[in-house]
């Protein structure tokens, strides 16, 4: 009898383990998906003069283009808020198209920035990005301390990068965008922790198939945001500006 719960209790750790990394496979599958519709939106609008010019026009930026800058964040906010009241086929819709339109957007970024620094801050982001994801995934200390400090950090960059915006100061700009690197190359590994425990927790929990499915495009739109956030930070930085 003993034996036999042995047995039982290796079995359902052992499934808890699969179950785990089918959770994270997802999230990160969706992840890369969305970044690939970023990208290829974003190169799209930036090398194509007729679709370019839906978003800039003679006097600058039309409403769409105007539209397209604001309405990632309308996006993020309908995913979060609406995120007990939306079907899985729905979040996934949503998340699609949020980061179609945020590779649009994005498009203004080539048009400033120098193709090889957009290039080589892409890379040293998905670098960084990669090495902190697999220290959030497999280090055994807990991160919500470090969590939460993080998180401070975030509230903080987002306050000042406001303020920011009416002084135009280029010293604060440039602070924030090293701590912006800090704190978005630790959030990284902090939320494939976290992610790594609720993927943990689904099977003992018995959620059901399509709250699986919202969590892990909910974890993708998560993972999606630290790694564009710390793109954006060195392209801050380091990027080359054209003439």
């Amino acid at each position: 009898m003993e034996q036999f719960s042995n047995y039982t209790v290796e079995g359902t750790q052992l499934g808890s383990k699969n179950i785990a990394k089918s959770f994270m496979s997802n999230v990160f599958s969706w992840m890369f998906v969305a970044l690939a519709v970023s990208t290829a939106f974003a190169y799209a609008f930036s090398s194509n003069e007729m679709l370019l010019s839906y978003l800039i026009g003679e006097r600058g930026l039309t409403g769409l283009g105007k539209i397209t800058m604001f309405a990632p964040l309308i996006f993020v906010l309908v995913m979060s808020f609406g995120f007990a009241r939306l079907s899985a086929p729905v979040l996934t819709l949503l998340f699609i198209a949020y980061a179609a339109i945020t590779g649009i957007s994005f498009s203004f970024i080539l048009l400033v920035y120098t193709q090889g620094s957009v290039i080589t801050c892409f890379a040293a982001a998905a670098s960084m990005f990669g090495i902190m994801a697999i220290m959030g995934y497999t280090t055994k200390q807990d991160l919500t301390s470090f969590g939460r400090i993080l998180t401070m950090g975030l509230i903080g960059i987002v306050i000042a990068s406001l303020i920011n915006m009416f002084m135009g100061n280029a010293t604060i700009d440039y602070i924030i965008s090293i701590v912006g690197v800090a704190v978005f190359t630790g959030l990284t590994a902090y939320d494939v922790q976290k992610l790594k425990n609720i993927g943990a927790g689904i099977g003992a929990e018995g959620i059901s198939d399509n709250d699986v499915k919202k969590l892990s495009i909910f974890g993708a739109l998560t993972l999606y945001l630290d790694f564009i956030n710390l793109f954006l930070m060195l392209l801050r930085l380091f990027g080359s500006k054209r003439d």
